[in-house]
């Protein structure tokens, strides 16, 4: 009784935080561009009581306990082995129901069991496919999950993650600090550098790179406390796009001939997916698109997709049950 009584509380709480301005904004657009699916998006999307959280679990300090726990909590393992790349190593559980686990705090010395995320979050690092000796560059790293994840699936020869904002770096070492062990840490780099100067610091160095670009974060926007620095937000939005393909750009230069690159942002917007996309595949010869069709296909249980045009780019759209994303990802080699 009183815990239905504090939900509802919440629940008020939190319908009074939603940007009129931002809402405003998606439904203009949106509804444009994903026609009646975007009527679910949005009521998903501004009904934080219906958000999931997915649960990785850390391989150097493997909660045994808990993942039995969890099982008998009815949750199941993410993509259930499914997926051609699906390394061993990489457990991550969710549930159908929006239960959410508690946060684990930060302890100087002691290594967080687990970390919760948005279970789409993990498609781009697993369409990286990461080998152990690997380099791999994550190039907008911050707060921090990717990498973590990127480092559940292998052991790289050399990972570097770069944050240019320090707000965001400031989190990036401390879930770093959190996550790895001491002798891991030693392949690990952690820069500040704007991202679009990394391909001229590090020419054709890495296997693997990944762009979680800058994007007009939808969930977090939509709970923007002031209307005004929103507003700013929506009118500074159409310059995204020039700087997610600087950054492409970038990390284009920084991988090897015959590497792997992955871009995502967590955003709905053609402008800052398909477009950029598009951009970059139109103005380059070297570069291949890879067809990642297969993965929607495998990972249909647990996520909905929307169309895209593209077949190496995916968007995952949040939908009831699979309250997921959104997240979009494009995959390209270089020749």
């Amino acid at each position: 009784m009183m815990l239905t009584r504090l939900k509802a509380k919440s629940e008020r709480k939190v319908a009074k935080q939603i940007c009129k301005v931002v809402l405003d904004h998606f439904e203009k657009e949106y509804s444009r561009e994903l026609g009646d699916a975007w009527h679910t998006v949005r009521d998903i999307l501004t009904s934080p009581s219906c958000w999931q959280y997915a649960v990785l679990l850390n391989r150097f300090n493997h909660p045994f306990e808990l993942e039995k726990d969890l099982h008998l909590k009815g949750y199941h393992s993410l993509f259930q082995g499914s997926l051609p790349y699906y390394p061993k190593s990489m457990k991550c559980y969710l549930s159908r129901t929006p239960h959410r686990m508690p946060s684990e705090r930060h302890q100087i010395g002691n290594l967080k069991k687990y970390y919760l995320l948005n279970a789409a979050s993990l498609l781009p690092v697993l369409a990286l496919e990461l080998r152990d000796g690997e380099k791999v560059l994550d190039l907008c790293a911050g707060p921090g999950g990717k990498s973590i994840a990127l480092l559940q699936c292998a052991y790289p020869g050399y990972l570097h993650c770069n944050e240019y904002d320090s707000l965001r770096l400031r989190w990036l070492r401390q879930t770093l600090e959190s996550f790895i062990p001491q002798p891991l840490v030693n392949v690990i780099e952690v820069s500040e550098l704007d991202g679009r100067e990394m391909g001229d610091a590090q020419p054709e160095t890495f296997d693997k790179v990944l762009v979680d670009a800058p994007c007009s974060n939808d969930r977090s926007w939509l709970f923007s406390s002031d209307s005004q620095n929103a507003a700013c937000r929506i009118s500074q939005r159409r310059n995204l796009p020039l700087l997610q393909i600087e950054l492409l750009r970038s990390a284009i230069k920084a991988l090897r001939p015959g590497g792997l690159l992955v871009y995502s942002t967590c955003t709905l917007s053609k402008a800052e997916n398909q477009d950029v996309i598009n951009e970059v595949l139109n103005s380059y010869s070297n570069i291949m698109p890879v067809d990642i069709k297969e993965m929607a296909r495998t990972c249909s249980q647990d996520f909905t997709f929307a169309p895209t045009g593209q077949e190496c780019g995916l968007l995952v759209i949040p939908d009831k049950g699979k309250a997921w994303g959104p997240m979009t990802e494009h995959h390209d080699h270089i020749l």
